[in-house]
């Protein structure tokens, strides 16, 4: 049986044992949010597993075998050209949830969804997962809410690769991601930022180099740090903010809502 959450409600420990020694914990935003009884229906058919980066959860064309609630790290949503060339058009992390064709019975993924940032979380075979659905009326409207917010990410996104230059796309890209690792040292290789912005890896380099330049960042051996979030934020484009704006206009109409996932996120930074 899952227990209380524990302090502000974003961690809740759990009963089920993964090993004789550890008890795993849950940090997935969604999951957080369930009451109590369609918690447990959906805990009792999950699986906590580990995810390296560069682990692939869904496929283009692929059937969906199973939907993710990550923890921790980062799940890159790719979308790949037929000629192999692939551009990042969203991130998600413990706020989110990956596999949302599922929820509306569709049997394959329009898009790759790998892990960017060393991840754990709960996967949970489709056909439980549309089991736990039809009994789970807030699991549903919770899904649905994410879908929306994926959805956003992924317009301003696709603005952002056309009309913005790759300092200020980088600078976004490493808020975001940032706000779903929680800490201001991340692994990211050149190599792997040029395939999630769609382009070369030279430009990335320079990019990178500006940020350094400007004392934003370090990046050394595969490792990125956020020395100055604020100037950060200020060397972005506009879509940052306008991705969280939108979040919290449609969460709290006339307040900011520090209670969404990335508001509080962000607000640990």
């Amino acid at each position: 049986m899952a227990g209380n959450r524990r302090g502000n409600g974003s961690t809740m420990s759990l009963d089920r044992p993964t090993s004789a020694a550890q008890k795993p914990s849950v940090e997935n935003e969604i999951l957080l949010q369930l009451p109590r009884s369609e918690f447990n229906a959906a805990f009792a058919k999950m699986e906590l597993c580990a995810f390296p980066s560069r682990t692939i959860l869904l496929e283009p064309g692929t059937p969906i075998e199973h939907c993710y609630f990550l923890n921790k790290g980062v799940a890159s949503i790719i979308h790949v050209m037929t000629d192999g060339r692939s551009v990042e058009v969203g991130l998600t992390g413990r706020e989110g949830f990956v596999g949302i064709p599922a929820l509306v019975d569709y049997e394959t993924s329009p898009v790759r969804a790998v892990i960017q940032i060393d991840a754990s979380g709960y996967k949970i075979g489709v056909r439980q997962f549309k089991t736990v659905l039809q009994s789970g009326p807030v699991l549903r409207k919770l899904l649905s809410q994410y879908s929306q917010d994926l959805a956003v990410q992924s317009i301003q996104i696709a603005a952002c690769n056309r009309l913005h230059s790759v300092d200020q796309q980088l600078a976004r890209w490493l808020l975001m991601s940032q706000d779903r690792v929680g800490e201001i040292t991340f692994p990211l290789t050149q190599e792997f930022i040029s395939h999630m912005l769609g382009t070369r890896r030279a430009s990335v380099s320079v990019a990178a180099g500006i940020l350094q330049k400007r004392g934003l960042i370090t990046y050394t051996r595969g490792q990125v740090t956020v020395k100055d979030r604020q100037g950060l934020e200020n060397a972005s484009c506009e879509c940052y903010r306008e991705i969280n704006k939108q979040l919290e206009m449609w969460k709290t109409p006339q307040f900011g809502n520090l209670n969404h996932p990335i508001q509080k996120m962000r607000a640990k930074q």
